[in-house]
């Protein structure tokens, strides 16, 4: 299964160079940043990566002498150290072997063929990367509208990160616009033909949530930017045609960068077959694991129990009634129930704990204890007297409780309620 030449003529030292370079960093970027590439791809990386959670560690301590031991490997965030000193490795291990290949293939006149794979296997990690962002979006799983206690915490107190997420959460006509365009994208990005509008677009894309992931402290830092600097690989085939089109205004030609043709016709057929049914493979896969999440993630998730926020009306502690003093650190003000399996109490002195939260609706029972000492465990009896008013009686910390709350309608919050406007006499920006 042999592979025809496509362009026959010679390029330069440095044209050949940078590519055994780019090549050796792109193809290791990948393989140690799978990010669902392939399917089932990450199945493998579990099995090939656990070396390397002993050999990156032992280069940050004897090698770059970092100050402390690597024991953070790959998880909710993409920047750890270690992520970091992975980078560092793959960029040494593609400067060495860029020397090597050169030393060893100094005669080669060009790498056609294999600058069309490379191109091939890079759109395809940027188009599939897009879809599992863009289809999170449009099922509205990655970006929820601002939970209960996100609705309670203060624009100061915010992380940059939890700014940046309840900003781009509220609005499920945003989530539309940037899903469906990571979506196109990739798609463009998958045929030849279209593949350089793919990569103008994703590059507008992926520049955006880089500068929103650089300026909002947002962990995916190393991520966007290896995203960008693919799609700026992509575009640099053509950016004699691009610069001839939209600044010298004259005419750029065609691309002649061609589909290598196998010598059996049958190879061809199989190659295309294979295409399709992994873009069919991927769209599928994407989509019904965007709709199974929504079923424990975003707007359409299931809510928790008792979900909402309370306002403390009474506080009763071993039968003496204790008064809503602003300074006092042990009254409860708010109980904030936003997710399953945790409740937000807020003292009368705006300071607050976080503590596990199990309520029953048979036995109308509830279970909170600190996730520092799960033996010490309250109970709670709940009852509804009334709508939308709740009384939880039981023992917190040896101390006879009796709480009176009243539910919160979510919808008084002006972010929930103000909705959208044609006409606007006068802005409405507090």
């Amino acid at each position: 299964m042999q592979s025809l030449k496509i362009v026959t003529y010679q390029w330069s030292p440095i044209k050949k160079a940078a590519f055994r370079f780019f090549f050796l960093l792109f193809v290791l970027y990948i393989f140690f940043n799978p990010n669902g590439f392939l399917p089932y791809l990450d199945v493998v990386f579990e099995y090939y990566i656990p070396p390397f959670h002993q050999l990156i560690p032992w280069i940050g301590k004897n090698i770059l002498h970092l100050s402390t031991d690597i024991t953070v490997f790959t998880n909710g965030s993409g920047d750890t150290t270690y992520d970091f000193v992975i980078v560092f490795f793959i960029a040494v291990i593609a400067f060495i072997g860029c020397i090597m290949w050169t030393l060893l293939d100094r005669d080669r006149k060009s790498y056609n063929n294999l600058y069309y794979w490379l191109t091939a296997i890079m759109r395809y990690y940027l188009a599939f990367t897009m879809f599992s962002y863009g289809f999170v979006k449009i099922y509205k799983v990655q970006f929820p509208f601002p939970s209960p206690d996100r609705l309670m915490e203060s624009y100061g107190d915010s992380s940059p990160m939890g700014l940046a997420w309840t900003f781009i959460g509220y609005s499920k006509g945003y989530n539309y616009f940037i899903g469906f365009g990571e979506v196109i994208a990739g798609l463009l990005l998958l045929f030849k033909r279209t593949s350089t509008l793919g990569a103008m677009l994703s590059l507008v894309i992926v520049g955006n949530i880089m500068a929103i992931n650089y300026c909002f402290d947002i962990p995916v830092k190393l991520l966007s930017t290896a995203l960008v600097i693919m799609c700026l690989f992509l575009l640099a085939r053509d950016i004699k045609r691009l610069n001839n089109f939209f600044i010298l205004n004259i005419p750029s030609g065609a691309s002649d960068i061609k589909t290598p043709k196998f010598k059996k016709r049958w190879t061809n057929i199989t190659a295309i077959v294979l295409k399709y049914a992994l873009i069919a493979f991927v769209l599928y896969s994407n989509i019904s694991g965007a709709v199974s999440a929504m079923a424990e993630y975003g707007d359409e998730a299931k809510k928790p129990l008792l979900y909402g926020i309370y306002n403390v009306e009474s506080f009763i502690k071993n039968n003496d009634s204790v008064p809503p003093l602003i300074t006092d650190k042990l009254r409860w003000n708010k109980i904030i129930v936003s997710w399953p399996g945790s409740v937000k109490i807020e003292m009368m002195n705006e300071s607050y704990e976080w503590y596990a939260f199990e309520p029953d609706t048979l036995t109308k029972r509830i279970v909170m204890y600190s996730w520092d000492d799960t033996t010490k465990k309250a109970s709670f009896i709940y009852t509804f007297p009334e709508k939308d008013k709740m009384i939880m009686h039981g023992k917190w910390n040896n101390d006879s409780l009796v709480v009176s709350c009243t539910k919160f309608d979510l919808n008084n919050f002006l972010l929930v309620n103000r909705g959208f406007h044609w006409i606007n006499e006068s802005p409405m920006n507090w």
